[in-house]
Parts: C-alpha cells; structure tokens; sequence
C-alpha cells in the first residue's frame, strides 16, 4: 500500500554548519577553477578569494585549467604545496550520461587525493541540472548558496584541526607515548 505522506523537499544546504570565516593565518592555500561554465565558476572563485582573504590567507595560489576532468590532477599538485587546496567547477546536466561520468570522477578524484596527500580538499564543484540551479548556488548577490565560501572555509578549518592534531602532545594510555623498554 503507498502511502499518502507527501515528504517535504529538502534543499541541499538544510542542516549545513555556519560558515563564517575562520583565524587561519600562516596556512597556504591552493585553489584551482575550471574555465568551463566561467560565468558559474568565475562567482565560486570570487567568493573562494573573498573567503580566503577572510581567513587571513591574503595570497592564495590560483590555478585555472580547462574543465572539471582536469581539477584532480593539478589539486593533486597543489596538495603537495599547500595546506588546503579548493577546487572549483560547474558540471551541468545534459542530454547524455557523461554528466554522471565526470560528476563521479571528479568527487572520487578529489576524495583520493585529500586522502593520500592528508590535505583537506575544498569540493566546490557543482553538480546540477541546469544553469539556473548552478547560478543560484555561486554565490553571486541573488544566489540562496555560496558554494565557493563554503568549500574555502571547509578546507581552511580541516586544515586548522590536522595543523592542531599533528602538533599536539601525544596522549597517555594505549597506543600512545613511549614504548616501555
């Protein structure tokens, strides 16, 4: 029997934390901007720097490459240099499944690469049906998301919180402090 609950659509940004910039000054950052869709991806960038000039990263390498397929590859890069990286892109559905080819590469790329460089990667690729959806989420005056902050700030505070775990004191009790002799 199907029920006759209707549930309520949710939008993307429902339950996200605040994002407010955050105190970290002395952290590199790297960030690098599809061309592809750059009325989209030229408002994500934008917002990225304004976030990062927030945050007291005044001077952040700026990359930009021809698409979303190539973000991975050069964020793998700037992982080695800095100690967040950014990517920006825009990946518009059309008519053909390559939307969810790309889509799942890049997220799959950017995840292996944060992972084996132990560098916070910013996702801000967006992925959306139609130009409307992207425009209403790069953050320009009349859009309800701000994908480029956002995605700044994530990858500056994950940045703060492995700075604070790799320098604090080892803690006592198993498998932490010296080895007994």
């Amino acid at each position: 029997m199907a029920s006759s609950h209707e549930w309520p659509v949710v939008m993307s940004g429902t339950g996200r934390p605040e994002s407010t910039a955050v105190a970290a000054r002395g952290l590199t950052l790297g960030i690098v901007a599809a061309r592809w869709n750059a009325d989209v991806v030229d408002a994500l960038l934008e917002r990225a720097l304004a976030a990062a000039h927030a945050s007291d990263v005044p001077q952040p390498t700026v990359v930009r490459v021809a698409g979303a397929l190539e973000l991975p590859v050069i964020a793998q890069q700037l992982a080695v240099e800095h100690d967040a990286v950014v990517c920006l892109g825009a990946v518009i559905r059309g008519g053909t499944p390559h939307f969810d080819f790309v889509c799942d590469a890049v997220t799959a790329g950017l995840t292996r690469i944060a992972l084996d460089a132990a560098t916070p990667i910013g996702n801000g690729v967006l992925n959306c049906d139609n130009l409307a959806q992207a425009l209403d989420r790069c953050g320009l005056p009349d859009s309800a998301e701000d994908k480029g902050w956002e995605a700044t700030v994530a990858a500056l505070d994950s940045a703060l919180v492995l700075r604070d775990l790799r320098h604090r004191r080892p803690s006592v009790g198993p498998g932490f402090g010296p080895t007994a002799g």
